[in-house]
């Protein structure tokens, strides 16, 4: 049952894209200080976020580092009846040029916008390094789960990059089938955002969407075949498996 909960707390960290972060205050000891902020998760799949330097929850994470991000189902009618998943951590500021970097060229795909904020703004990566997980999948199916993030094996090697920036340049067609498939906005085109080991992300205007393959998928070549299977589909599968 873990499993399966852990599975499902990770697809809900993958389909949502904001939450709320819970700090302690400093302006007011021993209160809570809930603030809502956009995140997506670095290669080791823990939520990576851009905050401003003189905000209340920059200043109070500089006094603990200890944290909540409260993330839910968007769109719910009642909230209560859906998934919810809470992330008790430890707030990191980054320092390492080589891992801002990194963070940077992850963080803009989702967030094209942040660029302006992070050079003009004096804003900061943080990462939330999980210590534990509560997550409700709705009425009675309650969890502490004490692995939730799952390493992204495509994010640390360039082929994520690469594999993004090949769909988005040469496979618009292919793009937007796979929003016509998963009902998604058609308003404006969508562009791909990032790929994991389970799915790839959208993203249309500023809103970000996670779609699951067919099947799980552990390298380039499996997530290819999965793209084609998706691109060929006249719904979206439910079952079959990639391979290399």
């Amino acid at each position: 049952m873990s499993v399966k909960a852990g599975k499902h707390a990770r697809e809900l960290l993958l389909k949502e894209y904001r939450g709320v972060l819970s700090t302690h205050s400093k302006a007011m000891p021993g209160f809570p200080f809930g603030s809502v902020v956009p995140y997506c998760l670095d290669a080791e799949g823990r939520p990576l976020i851009l905050i401003s330097r003189i905000a209340q929850h920059t200043h109070n994470l500089g006094q603990d580092a200890k944290c909540s991000l409260l993330v839910g189902e968007r769109g719910a009618e009642d909230v209560q009846a859906v998934g919810r998943l809470t992330l008790l951590a430890e707030a990191r500021q980054l320092h390492d040029e080589s891992e801002i970097e990194a963070a940077a060229q992850r963080y803009y795909r989702f967030f094209p916008q942040s660029r302006d904020y992070h050079r003009a703004h004096d804003f900061n990566f943080w990462r939330l390094e999980p210590v534990r997980w509560r997550f409700i999948g709705g009425f009675g199916a309650i969890h502490w789960l004490d692995q939730v993030a799952q390493a992204n094996p495509f994010a640390t090697d360039g082929s994520e990059a690469s594999m993004v920036e090949h769909m988005n340049d040469d496979h618009a067609n292919a793009i937007a089938h796979y929003v016509e498939l998963a009902g998604l906005p058609q308003h404006e085109p969508a562009q791909m955002a990032g790929i994991d080991s389970e799915g790839f992300h959208l993203r249309i205007g500023q809103s970000l969407h996670w779609l699951p393959f067919p099947a799980p998928c552990s390298n380039p070549g499996a997530v290819r075949q999965a793209l084609v299977q998706l691109a060929r589909a006249e719904s979206w599968p439910t079952s079959g498996e990639p391979s290399a």
